[in-house]
């Protein structure tokens, strides 16, 4: 999916919205807006948290369900939680764009760039399968981490 701008993106929804009956409310148009100013992954409570700071208040209900209604709309990409981390998300233009690099210590989440390595193979495979968008995940240690524990594993030798 090429990059899109907040109001190309309102138009994708909003046509979603028409094509599937359910109501193009304002509320839904200023989660689409705060969702589209995070650059990257987000959760429910960092949306809460942006919300609340616009002094824009809707209900956790109307967050997760609109929330939805962009995952359904192929706006948005669910990442699966990770460790300690809850479900994450991110616009699905930005996810199609790098792998995910976690570090199985501290949760912290790395992203590199990479120009759609899988996609072209995925699509070459003869199956009935229809590959719309890929995302890697890598699970190891960073380097942070490595470091951290190099250090405690040195003050116990001596």
């Amino acid at each position: 999916m090429e990059h899109k701008t907040n109001e190309d993106l309102w138009e994708v929804f909003s046509a979603y919205l028409t094509e599937k009956n359910l109501r193009r409310t304002q509320e839904r148009r200023v989660i689409l807006q705060e969702v589209c100013a995070f650059d990257g992954h987000f959760s429910m409570d960092m949306l809460r948290l942006r919300m609340n700071d616009t002094r824009y208040h809707v209900s956790r209900a109307t967050l997760y369900n609109t929330l939805e209604v962009l995952i359904e709309a192929k706006i948005l990409v669910k990442h699966p939680p990770n460790f300690n981390r809850t479900v994450q998300y991110e616009l699905r233009s930005r996810a199609e764009t790098h792998i995910h690099l976690i570090c199985t210590r501290c949760d912290a989440i790395r992203e590199v760039r990479y120009s759609s390595l899988l996609m072209p193979n995925l699509r070459s495979v003869k199956s009935n399968f229809a590959a719309e968008y890929s995302t890697i995940y890598i699970y190891g240690i960073c380097g942070r981490c490595r470091n951290k524990e190099q250090r405690i594993a040195q003050k116990q030798k001596k």
